[in-house]
């Protein structure tokens, strides 16, 4: 490994990193040779080092972080906000799990906060996604659009029941009438889905056409085939007869998830657990996916499987792991046992409260627009903060010390 103190001076690097430990260096190291990337570029130090010599270097493209020497975290993070060019993939790692300072870094953008120890999996993951998110800038091209604004989140329960589909409905709401986003709920259970009983409307007609046509998808197709809850918020959604829908095409999803991206600044798309099997395309081109468990030992297994599937189609994609109906019953499985076995941290829980439940169903409409003063509500806020700060935040708050890392 080189000595921080020979750290080079010109032109961009395309890697570096400033790490805490000899033991993660080497861990990273041939993966980094793996990819091209000159491993001479893994630095003793940690974060103290990659503020001082990005002071006098270019920012490399890829940049990883050790913070688990700063005795505050959070005002070195600032200093290295200072000097981090406004493109560069920021991976974090840590020995701490904190849940606040890994929505924080997330919410700037930041590709990943990464809790110690490392393994040769993690490394090779997490390199991977970022690898993937230098090509996506790269075919962003010259877009004026902040490419952080373009969000394609799928929503997925680990087991049936645990509140995927109350998430999407709730964070589809919030994202159109609180931060004012064009955005669409896709709803792919054709048979049984709720988003619509949750906005009390009626689905389209347009779905089915959608699935066996996606190229047709524009935007005078999506005119009428969706139905809006409000003016910024469209649903294509189905109830269709038990059995009457063919098998979507090998591609239809991809396809169809591509043409809502060009129509609409966030895409929400609902999924039952089979669909990732029968129709993995869904995944492709998500930037980020919503994993909604419990703590039993079949969501556990389920979550692993889950994970596996999602990285091989679309690693490039943000996994978020949340913890569904909290308190309905007794977990079965520790939370740190679990954190460990599925080898992802739970960044948010979603309390279970029958009585905003019921609120929400007398008044036909979402949790968060029925009842907005309730735990349910506050909880699903917070996780909408993982995809850019609630308009009601952002209007009370400063800018988080955070957002100048990729927006300087």
């Amino acid at each position: 490994m080189s000595d921080r103190k020979n750290t080079p001076v010109g032109s961009r690097e395309t890697f570096a990193a400033y790490i805490c430990d000899e033991l993660s260096s080497q861990l990273i190291a041939p993966h980094a040779n793996d990819r091209g990337w000159n491993p001479e570029m893994i630095f003793q130090g940690g974060i103290a080092a990659a503020v001082r010599a990005l002071g006098a270097m270019s920012c490399p493209e890829v940049l990883i972080v050790d913070i688990s020497d700063s005795p505050d975290p959070r005002e070195d993070m600032q200093a290295l906000a200072e000097v981090c060019e406004a493109d560069t993939v920021v991976i974090v790692l840590g020995t701490i799990n904190d849940v606040t300072l890994y929505r924080d870094l997330l919410q700037a953008g930041v590709l990943d906060y990464i809790v110690k120890p490392l393994t040769s999996e993690i490394v090779h993951e997490v390199l991977m996604a970022a690898e993937d998110a230098l090509h996506l800038d790269e075919d962003a091209g010259d877009q004026a659009q902040d490419p952080n604004s373009q969000k394609r989140i799928v929503c997925v329960d680990a087991r049936g029941g645990l509140g995927s589909s109350t998430l999407a409905a709730n964070l589809a709401w919030i994202r159109s009438s609180e931060l004012r986003e064009p955005t669409i709920l896709l709803d792919m259970d054709t048979y049984f889905g709720t988003s619509c009983l949750q906005f009390d409307i009626e689905p389209g007609r347009g779905l089915a056409d959608a699935l066996e046509n996606p190229d047709r998808v524009d935007t005078l197709f999506l005119e009428r085939a969706v139905v809006k809850p409000n003016d910024r918020l469209s649903v294509l959604a189905a109830e269709a007869p038990i059995g009457s829908m063919e098998q979507p095409p090998a591609d239809a999803l991809e396809r169809l998830m591509e043409a809502l991206g060009e129509n609409y600044q966030t895409v929400i798309a609902d999924i039952p657990r089979n669909i990732m099997g029968s129709n993995p395309d869904i995944l492709t081109g998500a930037t980020d996916v919503i994993i909604v468990t419990d703590l039993s030992l079949a969501a556990a297994r389920d979550c692993i499987r889950i994970r596996t599937h999602i990285l091989n189609y679309s690693p490039a994609a943000r996994i978020h792991l949340i913890q569904g109906m909290q308190g309905r019953s007794p977990d079965e499985v520790n939370k740190v046992d679990f954190e460990n076995s599925v080898e992802m941290k739970i960044v948010a829980e979603i309390p279970f409260d029958s009585k905003a439940m019921l609120t929400a169903a007398q008044k036909g409409s979402v949790l968060v627009d029925a009842a907005p003063s309730s735990r349910l509500s506050g909880a699903i806020h917070d996780i909408s903060s993982l995809f850019g700060a609630n308009e009601r935040e952002s209007s009370a708050k400063p800018k988080s010390w955070m957002k100048k890392i990729l927006s300087r």
